[in-house]
């Protein structure tokens, strides 16, 4: 009976972090860049870096974490303006990126994971106003978790970043195919394109959040 109940959860946290991860957002956009400017391992490291923020955020909404909520609802503008300074800035960093240089660094130096990783999960950070998702999410599926039940929790939260990681998995893998067909020109203008798309996506996002009130 307890299995099945893990098995359950394990399910469900799979689908919430799917749910939450197919949005193409400006880190996807982040994570596609990666994949088709380095290699696909970049990709993918991004794309976990976004999980585990997600995680995080579903651990502090899953556990009912009320004053770390109460302390982002009261600032939420502040977490705002930080979130849309911080993709304003990745988005002029990939608009300005030139991958004739980033090609031959990678080549010279080797791609840093941990760094992928940590930039992503860094930014998804900046926005802490995910955890409200989460609790939406965790309210429609009826899941509260419970410090006395910490391997319910694992599996909850765990399957989350399993979702999670394999959405960024999926939709790099995709991209890593049709890397190949980019020359160093069509990477240029690609760059411009999605840097500008970042810093679009953020400030429209921004208005939204702005003119419904959350």
């Amino acid at each position: 009976m307890h299995l099945i109940m893990d098995i359950n959860l394990l399910w469900k946290g799979i689908l919430t972090g799917l749910a939450v991860s197919i949005p193409l957002g400006p880190l996807g956009i982040l994570c596609i860049q990666r994949t088709v400017n380095r290699n696909w391992k970049s990709g993918v490291f991004s794309g976990m870096g976004v999980a585990l923020a997600d995680s995080t955020y579903a651990l502090i909404a899953g556990f009912g974490l009320s004053f770390i909520m109460n302390f982002i609802k009261t600032y939420e503008i502040y977490f705002q303006l930080v979130g849309l300074f911080v993709l304003i800035l990745l988005g002029i960093y990939i608009f300005r990126s030139n991958p004739t240089k980033q090609i031959q660094e990678y080549k010279r130096r080797g791609s840093s994971h941990l760094q992928d990783f940590l930039t992503t999960f860094l930014v998804t950070l900046s926005n802490p106003l995910s955890v409200f998702v989460f609790v939406a999410i965790f309210t429609s599926y009826s899941i509260v978790l419970q410090f006395s039940h910490p391997l319910e929790a694992l599996m909850t939260i765990g399957g989350i970043f399993i979702g999670g990681t394999m959405w960024w998995i999926s939709i790099t893998g995709f991209a890593s195919l049709f890397r190949h067909k980019f020359t160093i020109n069509a990477l240029f203008w690609a760059n411009r394109v999605i840097g500008l798309g970042v810093i679009v996506i953020a400030v429209v996002f921004f208005i939204i959040l702005q003119t419904r009130g959350i």
